[in-house]
């Protein structure tokens, strides 16, 4: 179990009571056509409070069965929806793509989305939250349908991500060194960034591992490789025209009210660049939450804290 929650965060969720209660205990699903294909959302809470979306991470990794580690308090304040995109979880199990799979199609069905949540529960905007890779479709909603949002919330956002790999392949590379450790060494300057090959991605989350304490057991290495691999026939073009872009230089500026959330010891989306691009960035209103033993799945790691916060200080604020 641990080995499969790894390899997921590479790439890295009722019953009716009268009007005031849509759920409470079980998520309710539902199945809604989106980009002409069939794809799973959940809703748990109450249907007449704010809706939030979370736009998981991978892509192709759903949140879905751990949701409730997020959102179980969420849930008394928000209508909290949870959205397997296509080629993740329970929409994959349910039918696959027809197309492949792009930037823009993905843009296209998180846009559709939202304007079925927001005509279903008659409400005029939302709250967006992003991971990781669902930062990416995030910002393209607050770049380009501000007005459909109350907040947008980013966890780890992936802001150059270039950048990023450059910065975390030369720590891999000095720690090597440091260590002797011939192999890291040898499979590490087979990096190519960006990745022009499965084996680029395998070597840099290796030993990403590794570096951070968690490294993955011999037997379990060609279970990840070989999950690297099939994911990369369904990805990698798409992630590569995540990796040409730079929000610096792109989308130095939003109009509507944005928050970071970040951790401190996070190398997958390097936690200074995340930072640095907080700083320039222009919004109406924004906030950036770092916490110092969280790394990239700061979602998970400090979700009491970051649910406390969101209900607090984020809907507080757009209740004013």
């Amino acid at each position: 179990m641990i080995t499969k929650i790894k390899i997921l965060s590479l790439l890295i969720m009722m019953i009716s009571l009268g009007n005031k209660l849509l759920a409470q205990s079980q998520p309710l699903y539902d199945t809604v056509s989106i980009g002409k294909m069939k794809q799973v959302v959940s809703y748990s809470g109450s249907k007449d409070s704010p809706l939030i979306l979370f736009l998981h991470g991978g892509p192709g990794s759903s949140r879905m069965k751990q949701a409730d580690v997020f959102s179980n308090v969420l849930q008394k304040h928000f209508m909290v929806v949870q959205w397997d995109q296509r080629g993740a979880g329970e929409t994959e199990a349910l039918n696959k793509s027809s197309v492949p799979m792009t930037l823009n199609l993905m843009e296209n069905d998180t846009y559709e989305l939202i304007r079925i949540l927001l005509k279903k529960f008659n409400q005029k905007k939302l709250y967006l939250v992003g991971e990781s890779w669902g930062t990416v479709l995030g910002f393209k909603m607050a770049e380009k349908h501000p007005e459909l949002l109350n907040a947008y919330i980013a966890f780890s956002p992936v802001v150059n991500q270039t950048k990023s790999e450059q910065v975390l392949l030369e720590k891999l590379k000095q720690d090597a060194k440091s260590k002797s450790n011939v192999t890291a060494q040898e499979e590490l300057n087979k990096v190519k960034i960006p990745f022009t090959s499965y084996e680029d991605m395998y070597y840099s989350r290796k030993w990403m591992f590794s570096y951070d304490g968690h490294p993955f057991a011999e037997k379990d290495l060609p279970l990840l490789k070989q999950y690297m691999e099939d994911w990369s026939k369904i990805w990698m073009p798409t992630w590569n025209e995540v990796m040409k872009q730079n929000l610096f230089m792109e989308l130095p500026k939003i109009k509507c009210p944005v928050y970071f959330f970040l951790g401190e010891t996070d190398l997958q989306t390097n936690f200074g660049i995340s930072s640095d691009y907080y700083k320039i960035l222009k919004a109406p209103k924004k906030n950036i939450y770092t916490f110092k033993n969280a790394g990239h799945s700061v979602l998970t790691e400090e979700a009491e804290q970051v649910q406390k916060i969101i209900i607090d200080e984020i809907l507080t604020e757009g209740n004013k």
